[in-house]
């Protein structure tokens, strides 16, 4: 029932900007954490960024200082606004939540599909 669509992905220049969204929806009780990974052609997942319910938030170092998350708890909707992009930032970023869907119920890791982020010139 839970869902995480994100919108936003695109080509853009090198030292252009980028703000990806991703809507949650669904049975939620609780969304304890919301942010953003990512995978770059033929390597790992690594974390961009997190922010938690209450605000506090976590960065990977590679995007400390150009990356900003923000979250609106009201629309269950959590922001990446991406400035000064390089090539490296190249990836399919994906939208990640961790959530409760009701009272008693465990929470649970929901990703999204992925929206393709390329730099390039």
């Amino acid at each position: 029932q839970v869902q995480l669509v994100e919108s936003g992905g695109g080509l853009v220049q090198p030292g252009g900007s980028l703000r990806l969204s991703c809507v949650v929806s669904g049975s939620i009780f609780s969304i304890n954490v919301m942010g953003w990974y990512r995978q770059p052609p033929g390597k790992q997942r690594e974390l961009v960024a997190t922010i938690t319910t209450g605000g506090s938030t976590n960065y990977g170092d590679s995007v400390k200082g150009r990356f900003t998350i923000s979250r609106d708890n009201a629309k269950n909707t959590v922001y990446l606004q991406m400035n000064s992009l390089k090539p490296e930032d190249t990836a399919v970023y994906y939208c990640y939540a961790q959530i409760r869907s009701s009272v008693g119920v465990a929470a649970r890791n929901y990703w999204g599909q992925g929206t393709q982020v390329t730099v390039s010139s």
